[in-house]
C-alpha cells in the first residue's frame, strides 16, 4: 500500500501469517520481504529523529525484530508497531550512548528520497525535504517523535502511544501541539496545513 509521499507500508496482508511463520524457519525471502517492507520506514525515522547512524541503526532493529520473531504474537499491524518500539527504543539507547555530544536533528536531504522524474522535480522533493526537516527540529523531542511515528511510521493513536510508554490522551494532546506549532511556522508561507 502506498501513500502519496508516505514511506511504503507494510502490506503483506492475508499472506502475513504466512510469511512470520517462514521467517520463523529461517526462509530467507520471508526475512527480505519484511525487511524491504519496513527498513526505508525505519530509516527515515531514525535520520530524521537525528540518528548519526540510520542504516546502522536500522540494522541493529532488524536484528532484534528478526531475533524476537519467535515470540512475537499479532497481525500486521502489530508487527509494524513492535518494528517501531524496537526503533524507539535503539534511538533512546543510541542517544544515551551519544549523550555527551549535542542531538541536532538530520540536515541529510536523501531521508525521505524516492526516485524522481526529472532534474526540476528532483530539486523542488529536496527543498520541501530539507522543510520538514527544519520543521521537526523546531519541534519538541516528544512532538517530533509522535509526529514521525504518525507520519513515516503509519502508525495508530494506540500503537504510538505503545512505543512511546504514553497514553493515547498524551499522544493526542503532543500531536494536537506539534500541529499548532507547525501551522504558525508554515501560516506566513501560505502553506496550508
Amino acid at each position: 500500500m502506498h501513500h502519496k509521499g508516505r514511506a511504503t507500508t507494510l502490506s503483506i496482508g492475508d499472506g502475513f501469517e504466512e510469511m512470520l511463520l517462514a521467517a520463523r524457519a529461517g526462509a530467507p525471502w520471508a526475512f527480505e520481504r519484511l525487511y524491504a517492507d519496513l527498513a526505508p520506514a525505519v530509516a527515515a525515522y531514525a535520520r530524521l529523529q537525528g540518528s548519526p547512524e540510520p542504516e546502522d541503526l536500522t540494522s541493529e532493529v532488524f536484528l532484534g525484530v528478526f531475533a524476537g520473531l519467535a515470540s512475537f504474537e499479532g497481525t500486521e499491524s502489530k508487527f509494524r508497531s513492535w518494528v517501531f518500539t524496537i526503533a524507539h527504543h535503539r534511538l533512546v539507547d543510541e542517544r544515551r550512548r551519544l549523550s555527551r555530544r549535542s542531538f541536532v536533528p538530520t540536515a541529510d536531504a536523501d531521508v525521505l528520497d524516492r526516485p524522481g522524474g526529472n532534474a526540476e522535480q528532483d530539486a523542488l522533493d529536496k527543498l520541501g525535504r530539507r522543510r520538514v526537516e527544519e520543521l521537526c527540529a523546531q519541534l519538541s523531542a516528544d512532538q517530533r517523535a509522535v509526529m514521525l511515528l504518525r507520519i513515516v511510521g503509519d502508525l495508530t493513536v494506540e500503537q504510538v502511544a505503545t512505543v512511546v510508554g504514553r497514553s493515547p490522551g498524551a499522544v493526542k494532546g503532543l500531536q494536537r501541539r506539534a500541529l499548532t506549532s507547525l501551522r504558525k511556522k508554515v501560516a506566513p508561507e501560505g502553506v496550508p496545513l
